[in-house]
């Protein structure tokens, strides 16, 4: 160890923090990594060293280990000894700054800290001893059934060895009365979680009964806690753990941790399995570097540990309800900790089946194809809120929507929230418009509506076909304000989705705002092209409206945006209703006239002469407009005069 913990820290402390910080990190503010010679992967990092002037680079850092050394001059230790040395600070200085960096608080001075660390050290040798207990009862007449359901597990003799499995004998006092014997006290075994104090007042009793064994050792081998599995399956705990102790904090241990983070620093995959023997038979399948947490869902200090050991760990989980619901609690405790580089995948085992089970029946290369198709966690993030869900109307969009705004907000780095923001835009893409467009940056026009389209949405694309001039214009313009103000498309994503452009380099705009997040110009203009845009701009009345003043506020450009979305969806409903009614005509019913009067007083034209000869437009008092042609039809409509076109005569 390069440091001496000082009397005034507790113990522990030093060896949590040196565990949750990044040496490359806190060397890398100091240096220049040499890539040709490093493996950030593994964490194996050269550098010329800060220490001497040199050109080569011999100063090594294992980030693994948390450790550097210079092969010119020597220098050697840990994060905090780098600290010290290369910027001049104070151990409890260094130690601070470290313990901020891992969101850590120093506790306060503890005069009697190195008392406790000599009884931590106790407590270790009275664990060890009860694994070799647990051990030697395993190998006798005892263990005869824990050694046939190993062996029913293919865990024969030597890889009974290899993981130091044991089993606890059926009685109340077996590993009391064999520590006792060797002079352990009952206060001690106590401490080490080994033995339960009787609420009947009687002398304490074993933890663990009738189990086999599996010792817990921390990062540095210490056995410190136990696992164990009920062999008696009408047991109410299958597995049981040891207590919380002085040497054993659940949330903060990992199973084989030492092992894995060997077997990663060797290229082995980091795997998070769910239990013991999911762990012990991916090991013995080759999948070295495989940990699991001790009976609950993952915590944020065993996600930290999983990172100090691989960039990317891949939680393998059972392939049921809850398999996936344990994936679903990871994604949630995962996403306000991940960070560029960091961060996790899901490998989905087969319905049933554990890593044991697929192991047992496939094989290592069955194993080896689910863990190459692990998931990343955008990918389930989109499974929980979309899986078995109708999305059929505005308000349940809408709702899909906010979620998932929730869901990414947690995420602290700007740049992964806004990744994230990307690639669920892209999913709800494809959930709602399954017809891929094609064309330049996959940004061409729709040439129709997508195949399997509602008669609405038929109708909708059939009016935007032929679209008059003035919708043209008012599609610009509400274009154009999202294109200078992407952040107000949330506010309006469900009309744009179902807004059908008349001309494609509209539809090429609209489909690249609807797959970016907050883009701006250049970014658009990276997608698609500078001529949609330049098109889109070219409008006089787009460059004049009070929405894309130079100075004007978002509230009016909002207010822009909403009056123009709305005349132009008034308009285009009328023109088709118009559109309808023509054609049926002469088998109109009472239904077709009602709905045609709602047009014309929705428009202020019931009543009203027709737009003066010469005149473009008959503009109506909520500001939508019908040009002559489509007026006369509709008063044609309602007086039942049959409506020819070009022709100028009118009711």
């Amino acid at each position: 160890d390069p440091i001496v913990t000082p009397m005034s820290l507790p113990p522990g402390f030093l060896e949590e923090l040196r565990t949750r910080t990044s040496l490359a990190q806190v060397v890398g503010r100091k240096v220049v990594w040499d890539t040709r010679k490093s493996n950030q992967g593994k964490g194996d990092l050269w550098a010329p060293c800060p220490f001497h002037q040199e050109k080569t680079a011999s100063f090594h850092v294992d980030d693994r280990k948390g450790f550097y050394y210079c092969f010119g001059c020597h220098a050697k230790g840990d994060a905090i000894t780098f600290l010290r040395e290369a910027e001049n600070m104070e151990f409890m200085e260094a130690v601070k700054v470290l313990a901020a960096d891992a969101g850590m608080t120093v506790p306060d001075r503890d005069p009697r800290a190195q008392e406790r660390s000599d009884r931590r050290s106790e407590l270790v040798k009275i664990m060890e001893a009860a694994v070799r207990f647990y051990r030697m009862t395993l190998k006798s007449g005892a263990g005869a059934g824990a050694r046939d359901y190993l062996e029913g597990r293919r865990l024969g003799p030597e890889a009974q060895d290899r993981w130091e499995l044991g089993f606890a004998p059926e009685g109340w006092q077996g590993l009391r009365d064999h520590l006792k014997g060797q002079g352990v006290s009952d206060a001690d075994m106590l401490e080490a979680g080994l033995v339960r104090q009787s609420d009947r007042g009687r002398a304490p009793y074993d933890t663990f009964r009738g189990r086999v064994m599996f010792p817990i050792r921390d990062a540095r081998g210490r056995a410190i806690a136990f696992g164990g599995r009920a062999l008696d399956p009408g047991d109410n705990a299958k597995y049981i753990n040891s207590p919380e102790t002085p040497l054993f904090d659940k949330g903060r241990t990992l199973y084989n941790h030492g092992p894995a983070r060997e077997a990663a620093a060797k290229g082995q995959p980091l795997i998070l399995a769910e239990g013991y023997m999911d762990v012990i038979a991916l090991a013995e399948a080759g999948f070295g570097a495989a940990v699991a947490p001790l009976g609950t869902a993952i915590t944020e200090d065993q996600l930290r540990l999983a990172w100090r050991i691989a960039d990317e760990p891949v939680m393998a989980l059972d392939g049921d309800k809850a398999g996936f619901n344990a994936a679903l609690r990871a994604i949630d405790t995962a996403l306000p900790l991940i960070e560029a580089g960091k961060s996790l995948r899901f490998a989905l085992l087969p319905t049933g089946k554990d890593p044991d089970d697929l192991l047992r029946e496939s094989g290592a290369q069955a194993m080896r194809k689910v863990l190459d198709e692990a998931q990343p966690m955008v990918a389930l993030l989109w499974r929980r809120e979309t899986e078995g869900q109708s999305f059929d109307s505005p308000e349940r969009r809408a709702a899909l929507d906010r979620r998932l705004r929730e869901s990414i907000r947690v995420i602290q780095d700007p740049s992964l929230k806004h990744h994230y923001g990307e690639e669920l835009k892209r999913l709800r893409w494809e959930l709602f418009r399954p017809a891929k467009p094609v064309g330049r940056e996959g940004f061409a026009a729709k040439k129709g509506a997508p195949s399997g389209a509602t008669s609405e949405a038929r109708a909708s694309a059939l009016a935007a076909a032929d679209a008059p001039f003035e919708e043209v214009l008012k599609e610009a313009l509400i274009l154009a304000i999202l294109v200078r103000r992407p952040h107000l498309l949330d506010e309006v994503m469900a009309d744009i989705e179902r807004l059908d452009c008349s001309r494609a380099a509209h539809e090429q705009v609209r489909l690249a705002i609807l797959m970016s997040d907050d883009a701006t110009p250049e970014e658009l203009e990276a997608k698609i092209g500078p001529e949609p845009l330049e098109k889109l701009f070219s409008h006089g009345h787009v460059r004049l409206s009070p929405g894309l003043a130079p100075g004007a506020s978002d509230e009016v450009a909002r207010m822009a945006l909403a009056e123009e979305l709305a005349k132009l969806f008034a308009r285009r409903g009328a023109r088709r209703e118009i559109e309808e009614a023509t054609e049926i005509a002469d088998h109109a019913d009472e239904g077709m006239t009602w709905r045609l009067k709602q047009v014309a007083e929705s428009l202020g034209s019931a009543g009203r002469p027709a737009a003066e000869d010469g005149a473009d437009f008959d503009v109506a008092p909520n500001g939508a407009r019908l040009d002559r042609d489509e007026r006369r039809r509709l008063d044609s409509l309602l007086s039942g005069v049959r409506y020819e076109k070009g022709s100028r005569r009118t009711p």
